[in-house]
């Protein structure tokens, strides 16, 4: 008996290697990611979605790749999964962005075509892995964490007072702001709001999420 209501028991020889060998690097990779996430953004709330996404959305890859299917559906698969992160809460760019390395990882690996090369493989997956690590290290892209605040000192707020104003900002908030925006103002309580940007503090567990 070599199959079952038209599917077969066994697959051929040489799949399950590739399967193994495949989610070995995907989950290698996922664990770089994760140890950076950590890393720059510690929020472990996140962490069991990224995973599990990751996994499911591999497994379904790697499937599919083994029947015909059009450049179309699989760009198509991508973006549902891509939106299936929920709806009911915001998250800020940069967690989006994790998601779709999250997703990504896992469709080049479950679908990659016999005519990719080992290296190729591993050299896309190296280079996500590091590039989002040195990207994260860069000072450019250093990330900012924001607040915001219903300020009372309504005098500050004039364009010449920019340095007093950030200077009664972090004297009054004990924070590192860099910088801040001015919001609306309600000039029957004489107060406005303000949005507040600083870096992250230390330590990194007790960072306000934005």
């Amino acid at each position: 008996m070599t199959d079952f209501f038209g599917s077969p028991l066994l697959p051929d020889a040489g799949v399950l290697p590739a399967l193994l060998f495949r989610l070995v690097l995907d989950l290698l990779v996922v664990t770089l990611l994760v140890r950076t996430y950590l890393r720059f953004i510690a929020d472990r709330g996140h962490v069991f979605t990224y995973i599990v996404l990751n996994l499911v959305t591999f497994a379904v890859g790697f499937l599919l790749s083994k029947v015909p299917i059009s450049l179309g559906f699989a760009v198509g698969l991508f973006g549902v999964f891509g939106i299936l992160r929920y709806r009911t809460e915001a998250l800020p760019a940069r967690d989006l962005t994790y998601l779709f390395a999250f997703i990504g990882i896992a469709l080049l690996n479950g679908l990659s075509h016999q005519g990719i090369s080992l290296a190729e493989l591993l050299i896309v997956n190296a280079l996500i892995a590091v590039g989002i690590r040195v990207l994260e290290t860069a000072r450019f892209s250093r990330r900012e964490l924001s607040r915001v605040v219903t300020y009372d000192r309504l005098e500050l707020l004039a364009p010449d007072q920019n340095h007093a104003l950030l200077a009664d900002l972090r004297e009054r908030t004990r924070l590192p702001i860099t910088r801040c925006e001015i919001g609306d103002l309600d000039l029957l309580r004489d107060a406005a709001v303000v949005t507040i940007y600083y870096p992250p503090v230390s330590p990194p567990t007790a960072l306000v999420r934005e």
